[in-house]
């Protein structure tokens, strides 16, 4: 069986010495991904196009490669092709017949010939005679130049001649690996996994940045959604996955910052933190998710503001977008039922955010924030290669939640104080505990240990987060407490 992959159009424009660079790199893309299917198999690269070539018939390896050659960047479409030596036009008939006669049947078809090369015919020729030789020996609906159910396409090549037996529709893009590389910054929602596959069809070998708001559930459903995406459409090459924990980054800002501009400054944290990572990973980009005016932090004035903390370069392919073009692009690369189920995590949530953030104002506000905490975020900061994330445990702890409090259980309420006040917990036979989220983890050892401890917040996410951490950490007595 035979592959012609043909290169996306953007790739045939550019000039001699670039094209040629792209397409070797396509090329070796290619021999990556597919020789663990068929270690035999043959890749030649031509001006125009490669051509694969495998001698299995094995429908699970055929759909294997499939799978790889439409899910690879840098490919305008795939068509899979019979190949036999070139006698005449009335011999293409022949084989035209017997290769795709009985997918005709009732159905309109027309002809398509591309010719290469000398031949004492020419492509219309093929096109009349082989449609007309079909027409006449196939119960077909017949010839419709127009609106054919069908359109049977032929390649008449040197002395060679390919009839197509499908046409597989490629990504598009640039071959990975042609563009400088960068660093997504993911939280596993529908916009940070969109903007990281536009950058990988674009061509940027894309590494994973991942900020850690507290709690393990989280950062799996992370680390499982960036897998999924670089098993995909980026094994090529091999990639980080990074993890920043920021919950301390987050309590000193919910203890030190005005509440109207904790999610300015949260996001110029991030970008302050990511911009080390890429220095590290020496990489000259960063990728987020923002689209204008989707959340307050995102209007112009804010971005701009985010923005002045680095100097690196921050990319946002989704800046005009659409939420709903955004979903639907989830939808067709696979990750939108991860985004929909992924835990989200919101601990930094102004009351009255502002949309307008003052330079002046941002920086008087950050004067409060001991920088320190920042700075230890970001050694911590672990590093991993995303293919070592397959052999990892991604498990999360299971937690028992309970709408009713147990007796003599405490119940701690884990939401912001601001919350609280606006909205008391009163439990008439249950005492309540309040203990920030983050100051949670740094208390709980000081309890009383003999107790079960009940953790509650309005949507039950943190709590459930929380409490699965600290299962982990080795604590039995913790449940969650989400009322019905």
């Amino acid at each position: 069986m035979k592959f012609l992959v043909k290169l996306f159009p953007e790739i045939i424009i550019k000039s001699k010495p670039v094209r040629k660079k792209f397409t070797k790199q396509l090329r070796d893309n290619l021999r990556k991904l597919l020789l663990p299917l068929d270690p035999n198999l043959e890749i030649i690269r031509d001006w125009d196009r490669i051509t694969i070539e495998t001698a299995s018939r094995d429908p699970e390896v055929l759909a294997g490669f499939v799978a790889v050659l439409s899910n690879t960047p840098g490919i305008a479409h795939i068509v899979e092709v019979l190949e036999y030596p070139l006698v005449d036009v009335h011999d293409i008939f022949e084989k035209t017949r017997l290769a795709i006669g009985d997918s005709l049947r009732g159905k309109s078809f027309v002809v398509r010939c591309k010719r290469v090369g000398s031949h004492d015919f020419n492509s219309s020729e093929v096109e009349r005679y082989v449609g007309g030789g079909l027409n006449q020996h196939i119960e077909s609906a017949g010839v419709d130049l127009h609106n054919p159910d069908v359109t049977v396409r032929i390649e008449v090549r040197q002395d060679l001649v390919y009839i197509v037996n499908r046409r597989i529709e490629g990504l598009g893009g640039f071959p990975l690996g042609t563009i400088d590389a960068a660093v997504s910054l993911i939280s596993g929602g529908f916009d940070s996994t969109v903007s990281s596959y536009l950058t990988m069809k674009r061509g940027m070998r894309t590494h994973f940045c991942f900020f850690n708001l507290g709690g393990r559930e989280h950062e799996v459903g992370v680390k499982e959604v960036a897998l999924y995406l670089w098993l995909k459409y980026g094994a090529s090459h091999r990639v980080k996955f990074v993890s920043v924990p920021f919950e301390d980054v987050v309590g000193e800002i919910l203890k030190n910052v005005e509440n109207s501009q904790m999610g300015v400054i949260l996001k110029r944290m991030m970008l302050r933190a990511a911009s080390e990572v890429a220095a590290q990973l020496e990489v000259s980009a960063l990728v987020t998710g923002e689209a204008v005016a989707q959340v307050s932090s995102q209007t112009l004035q804010n971005l701009s503001v985010i923005d002045q903390v680095t100097d690196t370069l921050v990319l946002r392919p989704l800046i005009c977008a659409d939420k709903l073009d955004i979903i639907n692009i989830a939808a067709k690369i696979g990750t939108e039922a991860f985004a929909a189920n992924m835990p989200e995590y919101c601990g930094v949530i102004s009351v009255k955010p502002t949309t307008r953030a003052k330079p002046e104002k941002i920086a008087a506000q950050e004067a409060n924030f001991d920088f320190a905490v920042l700075e230890r975020a970001i050694a911590s900061a672990n590093y991993i290669n995303i293919d070592a994330l397959a052999d990892e445990d991604l498990t999360v702890a299971a937690v028992e939640s309970l709408p009713i409090p147990l007796p003599d259980a405490v119940i701690v309420d884990v939401r912001h104080p601001d919350e609280v006040d606006r909205k008391p917990l009163k439990l008439a036979t249950s005492e309540v505990q309040t203990i920030p989220f983050y100051e949670l983890h740094s208390r709980f050892a000081q309890l009383d240990q003999s107790r079960t401890y009940m953790l509650f917040c309005d949507k039950g996410v943190m709590s459930r987060l929380h409490a699965s951490h600290l299962v982990e950490q080795g604590f039995e007595n913790v449940k969650v407490y989400r009322p019905s």
